[in-house]
């Protein structure tokens, strides 16, 4: 019989073990270094679980991916978002999609989605291995030792690493993968955080905390990669700015240093379907119907109240100034505000990664099974390789899907 073991008891390593265990003279172990399985997973979507997306269209969804989409294509044709959420029904947890497309438990409540995959691996006779801390792994011809903290050792045929990626360490993602698989022969990538919020140096900031657009366009730029746009919602904070937009932004900008010493300029379009010759004209006739109010009151009509007086301060106009003694050169100064809204992103917010970008290099690793081109009968699957995704579901998804490829795949090796 066949003997595997997954070293992370995460998404992909529990999708994983699932996916193994249903095939013919296969014993499958499963070691999770934490007291209980999917940590990450049930602190995710803030305890919801956004386990994947309502987007069904594969070459769409891959465009949520700055890294490994390509990588990702085989995997996700096998195991896409609807087959992703036939499973969980089929396994007794109802699923509801919302408006943005972000698919939840209609509990909202991230515990069913891991005691569903529990109650599947305990059935299928999975050996599952909790507070197992695993120090080595070493091949030895065509077979691997694991060697645990304790200082037991376990024989198998073939290994599925996914132990996930640096980010949120409290979980057990503290990236004790990377260092087997580097051990294992594996070069890995530059790792930084992703999907993470922006601190500014503008010190309004704090006065606008709680602001948000459903809208806007949001511009990052910077010396290494030029600029990248990413159209969206986002919420100013007290120290800056945060949501869907600007988490995308952070992912593109994962390898970007950011300090005080090396700022990224952050350009905010608040009308992003309107060109600036329009919306200077709107404003004009705005002006021409409410010529007696004050310039603060007046750009309430465009704008939530708490922004006004930021914008009034950089437009050098005072809070007091009627709109129709407004210039033409103040509404064309206000209109360009409003489509260039600039602010200086000095840091990311501490913690708040989701994410981890970079890993063990694709190029070393099998698109079709996730087996390691390096060492035969290693695996990889999830967070632990150089794929990762924007919010909305994407990043469970690759874990669902590269997790149960590596599954299916391992038998036949």
């Amino acid at each position: 019989m066949k003997k595997i073991i997954i070293i992370g008891g995460g998404a992909a390593g529990m999708i994983a073990a699932a996916m193994a265990a249903e095939q013919a003279k296969c014993a499958v172990s499963l070691f999770e270094k934490n007291a209980y399985l999917g940590a990450k997973v049930l602190i995710s979507g803030g305890g919801r679980c956004n386990l994947t997306t309502g987007i069904f269209d594969v070459k769409e969804l891959l465009k949520n991916y700055p890294r490994g989409a390509k990588f990702l294509m085989t995997a996700m044709f096998r195991f896409p978002p609807e087959k992703v959420m036939e499973w969980f029904k089929g396994h007794g947890v109802a699923l509801k999609t919302e408006k943005d497309l972000r698919v939840f438990p209609v509990s909202d409540n991230s515990k069913d989605i891991v005691s569903a995959l529990e109650k599947d691996l305990r059935q299928k006779g999975v050996e599952i291995f909790c507070n197992m801390s695993v120090t080595q792994i070493a091949k030895n011809g065509e077979q691997f030792t694991v060697t645990s903290k304790d200082g037991r050792t376990f024989v198998s045929d073939a290994i599925i690493l996914t132990t996930g990626g640096s980010a949120y360490r409290h979980t057990g993602s503290t990236g004790d993968g990377y260092a087997f698989a580097e051990a294992l022969g594996h070069t890995i990538t530059a790792l930084g955080p992703s999907l993470n919020s922006f601190v500014i140096a503008e010190k309004w900031a704090g006065a606008l905390a709680g602001v948000s657009f459903e809208k806007a366009k949001l511009t990052l730029g910077a010396p290494t990669f030029g600029a990248y746009e990413r159209t969206g919602s986002f919420v100013f904070t007290h120290r800056g700015v945060s949501g869907p937009a600007v988490f995308a932004l952070s992912s593109y900008a994962a390898h970007e240093p950011i300090s005080e010493k090396t700022p990224l300029k952050l350009t905010v379009d608040f009308f992003p379907d309107e060109k600036f010759e329009v919306l200077e004209r709107r404003i004009l006739n705005l002006v021409q119907k409410n010529p007696q109010k004050s310039l603060a009151n007046f750009l309430d009509i465009l704008l939530p109240k708490s922004l006004c007086g930021v914008v009034a301060e950089l437009a050098n106009i005072g809070d007091g100034v009627k709109a129709g003694a407004l210039t033409k050169e103040n509404r064309n100064t206000l209109a360009r505000l409003l489509k260039e809204f600039s602010m200086t992103v000095i840091n990311r917010s501490g913690g708040e990664e989701f994410v981890t970008a970079g890993g063990v290099d694709l190029s070393q690793i099998n698109t079709n099974t996730m087996e390691s081109k390096i060492c035969p009968g290693l695996y990889f699957a999830g967070e632990i390789m150089d794929v990762d995704g924007f919010t909305g579901g994407f990043n469970l998804q690759a874990s669902w899907a590269t997790g149960a490829l590596a599954g299916s795949s391992i038998i036949k090796s």
